[in-house]
């Protein structure tokens, strides 16, 4: 397959390492010039729960006006409205693609620039990646992706790309449902990444701790009852028992926004914590924890925006 990775951070590049590395043509789309220069050079090295290899793949920053059969989009749910816009070039009539962020929403915003027939929706889990220098990333797991569409994609389709993920080494799942598996997801996300951002704990401290676990299994709380309202099929039937579990899997996992809080970058907080208020806003709800944990952060954001001029 052609494949394009837009956002070659610590999980774009995963994703474009092992596709590369499975035989495909891969094109990564790098925001940093050097970066993309380096790989070019060097090569693409990604180590951790998959191997360690050194992939060969063309990195470029802007998308080259070829047609894809598969772009990944692996920027954050922030920068996502952006990245689908800079990627029409690669889209033709067969391009599926496929959108890989935190949170709800997101996935909204490249329907809007792309259209919603191409466009599947992915959820990452386990990786706990992170970047160890140019063109280096390194991953301490890879549990599952999954995949399903957003709209009208056919289960065809949704099948043929979860293969092409399987066939580059990942678990990889087509689901009938991806909007229940991302709110399952959610509740966890809200339990940890605005009190771990907050907190500078990780997940596990997190959970232990006895003044921010309770706030954190509050927000889960929140976050289920919502999803429930609107009437998402989740399966989680008790969601503190469910962020428990989540959390007793990965105790040292520190959550993304919590890095981007100490890295002074915007954070996808409106994606995560930030779902759960507006969509209850719909329901004519009120979700006063998450409320106070999404103010919280942007005015930490603020603080480090306004220092940095």
């Amino acid at each position: 397959m052609k494949i394009s990775i837009v956002g070659v951070g610590a999980m774009g590049s995963i994703y474009a390492g092992l596709f590369a590395s499975a035989g495909n043509e891969v094109i990564g789309v790098f925001r940093n010039s050097d970066q993309a220069s380096h790989v070019n050079k060097c090569g693409l090295r990604v180590e951790g729960a998959s191997g360690d290899r050194i992939a060969t793949i063309r990195a470029t920053t802007e998308a080259p006006q070829e047609e894809m059969d598969l772009i990944v989009l692996a920027v954050k749910a922030t920068a996502v409205a952006e990245a689908a816009t800079a990627a029409r070039p690669m889209v033709g009539p067969k391009t599926v693609v496929l959108a890989l962020q935190n949170g709800v929403g997101s996935a909204d915003l490249v329907a809007e620039a792309l259209g919603d027939d191409r466009l599947a929706v992915g959820i990452a889990g386990g990786f706990g990646a992170s970047m160890r220098g140019p063109g280096h990333a390194h991953h301490n797991g890879m549990e599952v992706i999954r995949i399903g569409s957003y709209s009208t994609l056919p289960w065809s389709t949704v099948e043929r790309i979860a293969e092409a993920w399987r066939a580059a080494g990942f678990r990889c799942e087509a689901t009938a449902d991806i909007l229940a598996m991302q709110w399952e997801k959610l509740i966890c996300n809200v339990a940890y990444s605005a009190p771990c951002a907050l907190t500078g704990m990780s997940v596990g401290q997190v959970l232990d701790d006895p003044d921010a676990g309770p706030i954190s299994r509050a927000a889960a709380v929140e976050a289920w009852t919502i999803a429930r309202a609107l009437g998402v099929n989740i399966a989680v039937e008790d969601p503190i028992a469910h962020v428990r579990n989540f959390a007793s899997r990965m105790p040292k996992s520190r959550p993304s926004l919590l890095q981007d809080v100490e890295a002074g970058r915007r954070s996808e907080i409106d994606f995560i914590n930030g779902a759960i208020p507006r969509e209850a806003r719909k329901l004519g709800q009120v979700t006063p924890v998450n409320d106070l944990l999404v103010g919280l952060i942007r005015a930490r954001e603020r603080t480090y925006q306004s220092a940095a001029g």
